[in-house]
Formats: C-alpha cells, sequence, structure tokens
C-alpha cells in the first residue's frame, strides 16, 4: 500500500493506492493472511488433492479470481473452497474459471452413495458481495450457503452440463440455510438437482435467474424446527427440468413456511410438474399421507407460466390441513395428467385430477 497526491486547482489530495498480493500456490495465501493483504489476486492456482482453498480470518479483504483454478482428486467432503468472515468483496476477473473437474467422482448416485464427493464452494458470511463468477463441474454440491446476513451474490454462472451425460447427480446450484437478508441476482444454474434449495432463514430474494436441466426452484420447511420466512423469487426461468417450483415440508417436519412468494416464473419444458407443494417430503422420495406440523401459510403463486411436456402435470398439492392464505394464479400449458389434491385453503383455485 502506497500514497501519493493529486493536485486539483489549488488543492492538494491524498489518495491511497490498494497493491495487491498474487497467490499461486496455498503458502502464498498463508503470507497473504500474516501480512493482512486487502486485495488477493488468485491466479492459475492448483489446490493439493484434500486441502481446502481457505480464506477465513480475511475480514475487509477482496479476492479476486483470475486464470484456471483447479484441485487434486481425493474422495472426501470437502470443501473444495471456503469463505468465512465479514466485509469481503469476492469477484472473477474476466477470462478466469473455477473448475472442479467433477467427472472424476461422478458415478450417477451424487451424495447417495459410491464416491465421497466434496462440496464445492461454503459461504459463511456478512456483509458481503459476490459476484461475476464463473464455476464449472462441481463434484457435488455447488454453492452451501450458510448462516449469512446481508450478502448479495450477482452474476455467478454454475456449469455443471457435462454432468447430463457424464453421471452428475446431487449437484445442487445454491443451497441456502439458517440466512437472513440475502439476495441471489442475476445467476445461471445448469445441473442436475435444484437450482435453489431453501432451507431456512429470512429475508432471501432469488430473483433474475435461469435454472437450466435440474429439480427446479424449491423452498423446503421442516428441518429440524427451523422456520422458512419471507422468501420472494421473481423473473426466473425454470428450461428443461423435471419439476418448474415447489414448496415441500418434510414428512413429521417441524417449523414454519410463511411468506413465500413465486412471481413471475417462466416454465419451459417441464418433464414432470410444473407446481408442486406437498408436504411428505424424505429425502428417498414424497411417501404417505401429508403431516401437520410445519404449515404453509402466506403462499403465493403469482404468474407462473409457460409448458410442461404433454405427460406431465401442472399442479401436484398433497398437504395436510392447516395450510392457510394462499394466492394462485398460474398460466400454464400442457401436462395432460391431472393429479388428486389434497389441502388446499378454501377459495383457492388449482386445476387438479380427482
Amino acid at each position: 500500500m502506497m500514497a501519493g497526491f493529486v493536485r486539483v486547482g489549488a488543492l492538494c489530495l491524498l489518495f491511497t493506492v490498494v497493491s495487491g498480493f498474487d497467490v499461486w500456490n496455498l503458502d502464498q495465501l498463508e503470507q497473504a493472511k500474516k501480512t493482512g493483504q486487502k486485495l488477493i489476486t488468485v491466479k492459475d492456482l492448483h489446490v493439493p488433492a484434500g486441502k481446502t482453498l481457505d480464506f477465513q480470518g480475511l475480514n475487509g479483504t477482496t479476492i479476486e479470481f483470475a486464470g484456471r483454478v483447479t484441485f487434486g482428486y481425493q474422495e472426501w467432503r470437502g470443501p473444495l473452497i471456503i469463505i468465512k468472515g465479514a466485509r469481503y468483496t469476492v469477484k472473477g476477473l474476466p477470462g478466469h474459471l473455477i473448475d472442479g473437474e467433477g467427472h472424476r467422482w461422478w458415478d450417477t448416485l451424487g451424495g447417495n452413495g459410491g464416491k465421497k464427493k466434496p462440496g464445492f464452494i461454503y459461504l459463511h458470511l456478512e456483509d458481503s458481495y459476490v459476484k461475476d463468477l464463473k464455476f464449472k463441474n462441481a463434484p457435488a454440491h455447488g454453492f452451501a450457503v450458510n448462516a449469512c446476513r446481508n450478502l448479495h451474490i450477482e452474476n455467478v454462472d454454475i456449469d455443471n452440463a457435462d454432468g447430463h451425460t457424464k453421471g452428475g447427480h446431487n449437484t445442487d446450484g445454491f443451497d441456502v440455510a439458517h440466512c437472513q437478508n440475502v439476495k441471489i441476482t442475476g445467476c445461471r444454474v445448469n445441473n442436475q438437482d435444484d437450482c435453489l434449495a431453501l432451507s431456512s432463514g429470512k429475508n432471501v430474494v432469488f430473483t433474475n435467474n435461469v435454472c437450466i436441466g435440474g429439480h427446479g426452484i424449491a423452498v423446503i420447511g421442516g428441518y429440524d424446527g427451523d422456520n422458512v420466512e419471507d422468501i420472494l423469487i421473481k423473473d426466473c426461468k425454470v428450461i428443461k427440468n423435471n419439476i418448474g417450483v415447489r414448496v415441500k415440508t418434510m414428512l413429521n417436519g417441524k417449523g414454519l413456511v410463511k411468506g413465500v412468494t413465486f412471481d413471475n416464473i417462466q416454465l419451459q419444458d417441464i418433464s414432470e410438474t410444473g407446481i408442486v407443494v406437498i408436504g411428505n417430503y424424505l429425502n428417498s422420495g414424497p411417501r404417505g399421507q401429508p403431516t401437520r406440523g410445519c404449515p404453509i401459510q402466506n403462499l403465493q403463486m403469482t404468474n407462473i407460466y409457460g409448458n410442461v411436456l404433454k405427460n406431465g402435470t401442472k399442479h401436484l398439492v398433497w398437504v395436510a390441513d392447516d395450510a392457510s392464505n394462499w394466492t394462485w394464479n398460474s398460466k400454464i400449458q400442457g401436462g395432460d395428467r391431472l393429479r388428486p389434491c389434497q389441502g388446499i385453503p378454501k377459495g383457492v383455485n388449482v386445476v387438479c385430477g380427482k
């Protein structure tokens, strides 16, 4: 860091130039931490197998990614990258790529068996901004956004397209839990699981995002008694997923899902179901009758439009009798298969079978 002067008219202004610290290996990253660097540029770095690219303890730092970042192969849980702290700016420079080379782990089983697969990136941030990042081929889950406060994620590209033919599974885009005041905007996810899986938190916004090839956008209630409140999912496109949007609560789960809004969501070529709202969810698949204990309240499905393929279903609602205060306005085409519904609040019109 150095200081200099600029003369403007009769005034001399003192300015500060922050010089960057380039990181090519993990030893240099440790040196950057010890010397309190505030601008770190990661350049063409290879992380050894079984090691995490660890950006903890760097409050107030800007982290830039340049070139190609890669990781050695090992069966372990990871994560490959962790960023934890406050007042971070994390961004990608033009031409960079963070490449998980997930095909080395993919075996069609994801987290349900086979090889141990590391998560890609874990964020635990406050008052921070993450933007302009490009990720490719996550071994398993992509972004774990956990216990974050006042975080904005913008223009992130998660490209797992290779997993469609090479055995990718459980390659979630964004897994959000225990967060407050988080925005995810302008992102693109091509994957083999949920584009967004939001399981707890308050004041979370997911807008102007594109989801391709996966399992749609999901809000999940009933995990460990946690609540999901005041969620806005708006102006998104869900393309060639098996499900468009869904709210699912755990079988025998406890908690509350309140104030979830889906607004202006375009569905394109959904193969199974356009909108799903269920209260009998298990990781192995929905099962049996829905249970009380995690009511879905103040749910708004507004202007959900597009198409479901011919053998699919427009709507599936299967909840207990404790749901209340819903608004439903969908204009989904196709999906000729009608399935029975249960638990729809009085006065709400949802097209279902008998």
